[in-house]
């Protein structure tokens, strides 16, 4: 594979007669190549006409810039077709199916998208007096109560901006509870198939992180939990378990592992990631659960922190919901009061502190508020179902070619395959996700979680229709049986199709080239000179 003068991997070689025809610009038709802004742009010029500024006092004295800001400038045109055509490379869940497991890429309705940009919602500034914003206050209150409703607990906290920003809350509140009640714990358990921001968070938090190994079956056994707590006697602060877990299989023993940490005087955070799952079917609450962050954008639609700042809400139990942090809101009987400062705290609340100075996500509000309304509960019970029973359909459709780790069990939103039914082909799950991308897939998750060798995480959503899903297991099956019939040229150096062949991942990783530097024209090659 050929380089440019930047390090950039050039187009791919196609083997299609048709293909391998060169056009005068590099473009083929629609698929049009697209230098680097700096390549296209020129910066002795400027895109608007600006008047020469009058003379002013020169304040930078010996700081002034001694050459000119090697910046591209281009006309609007230019620069609106640059972004268009980069924008044409992209994936997106807008374009097809996005089979990212744990990553819930679902459809956005435009419904949602039209009431974010309602003036009134669109147009609101964080340091406008509350007193000319009671509809945002009234939405996030009422967003909040539905998200109690959903989960069975107690209180929220709306202010985290994403998921972990909103484990970090959970945390915080357990721990603000323990030194509260006058212990110290030091000891977290987290199972080994946990999101990896889960020990990261904990471990932020100063504390201990204690791995609970996941039983044959893929789940958590309650008895190696309270082994692990007798490990650990009196210096549990909690758990920090994902259900459906990351193997998108249902934590059955839930409840049994809840108890065994409130008998240690623990609490239960649950990671909320996958409560797309159980929506309408199943609360947290019921379940023992004491914390739960939930991702609006898997859950309800939101963009993935599209839209300015993403929201990772936290419901609390009734244990941990005087902790919840600044700001937050109280409801007395039919009025909502945003509390923002410790003098305006009543008796019994204790939040420890704040994570945010504002509430900056009130799209992601509004588009999750509208969600929850335009589908109502039974909705949304069914997107639950659908997600289920499309994970499922693509479970049933490939089991017999590709090789489930924990048995042909039914999966939740999600279904887990393991790289076995490659084994002697000399094609890798690297090499066969990339294969993907030629048809016109993005790849499902990769290596993740790490309990699974080769793992290969698919979650459909409930966004696709019966012959989305078809049409994706019939490609599935076909690179299958091409890899298990020898055919490794289709592998080997995929995609062919896509605007740049495949990256030198590790060379980027380790040499990267952070900055682009205009080249010298004494390195050119004569014939491009001469072009």
């Amino acid at each position: 594979m050929s380089m440019n003068n930047q390090g950039r991997p050039s187009a791919p070689v196609e083997t299609d007669a048709v293909a391998l025809r060169e056009t005068f610009t590099g473009n083929k038709a629609l698929a049009m190549e697209e230098p680097l802004i700096f390549e296209v742009g020129r910066n002795d010029v400027c895109g608007v006409d600006l008047e020469e500024p009058a003379d002013v006092p020169f304040a930078l004295g010996g700081h002034a810039r001694k050459e000119a800001l090697d910046l591209p400038a281009l006309t609007e045109p230019e620069a609106m077709r640059h972004y268009v055509r980069l924008s044409s490379k992209n994936y997106a869940i807008d374009a097809g199916l996005y089979p990212l497991g744990s990553c819930t890429m679902k459809h956005n309705p435009r419904l949602n998208e039209k009431m974010a940009r309602l003036p009134g919602f669109a147009d609101v500034h964080p340091l406008q007096p509350l007193s000319t914003v009671p509809g945002a206050i009234d939405l996030i209150a009422e967003l909040g109560h539905w998200l109690v409703t959903m989960t069975g607990m107690s209180a929220v906290a709306m202010s985290p901006k994403a998921g972990a920003h909103g484990e970090l809350c959970g945390m915080m509140a357990i721990k603000a509870a323990h030194k509260a009640a006058g212990r110290d714990p030091k000891i977290v358990l987290v199972p080994e198939s946990a999101h990896g921001t889960n020990p990261a968070t904990a471990a932020l938090l100063g504390y201990k992180v204690v791995a609970v190994a996941a039983r044959a079956d893929g789940t958590v056994d309650p008895s190696e939990v309270v082994a692990r707590i007798g490990e650990h006697e009196g210096d549990i602060a909690g758990i920090m378990l994902t259900n459906p877990n990351t193997c998108g299989l249902f934590e059955r023993d839930i409840i049994a592992i809840a108890e065994a940490i409130h008998a240690a005087n623990g609490y239960f955070y649950c990671d909320g990631a996958n409560f797309n799952a159980i929506v309408g079917k199943a609360r947290p609450g019921d379940l023992g659960v004491d914390a739960m962050h939930i991702n609006l954008h898997k859950t309800f639609s939101t963009q993935h922190g599209g839209g300015g700042p993403g929201a990772g809400p936290v419901v609390l139990s009734e244990r941990l919901a005087p902790f919840a942090p600044l700001p937050f809101l109280r409801k007395d009987g039919d009025t909502t009061t945003w509390v923002e400062n410790e003098s305006e705290l009543k008796d019994g609340e204790k939040p420890f502190g704040r994570m945010t100075a504002f509430h900056g996500q009130m799209g992601m509000y509004v588009r999750a508020l509208a969600y929850m309304k335009s589908h109502g509960a039974d909705g949304l019970r069914q997107a639950s179902e659908d997600a289920v029973l499309n994970a499922n359909y693509v479970r049933v459709g490939l089991q017999d070619l590709m090789s489930l780790p924990f048995g042909e069990r039914w999966c939740m939103h999600e279904v887990l395959f393991d790289d076995s039914f490659l084994k002697d082909t000399g094609v890798t799950t690297l090499d066969f996700a990339k294969a993907m991308i030629d048809e016109g897939y993005h790849p499902m998750t990769m290596y993740f979680p790490l309990v699974v060798h080769g793992a290969m995480l698919i979650e459909p959503t409930e966004s696709e229709s019966r012959s989305s899903l078809d049409l994706f297991v019939a490609t599935m099956r076909d690179l299958v049986m091409s890899a298990k019939k020898g055919e490794t040229d289709r592998f080997a150096g995929a995609p062919f199709h896509a605007p740049r062949a495949r990256l030198d991942e590790t060379r980027a990783a380790r040499k990267p080239i952070l900055k682009w530097e205009r080249p010298d024209p004494r390195e050119v090659e004569p014939q491009a000179a001469a072009e």
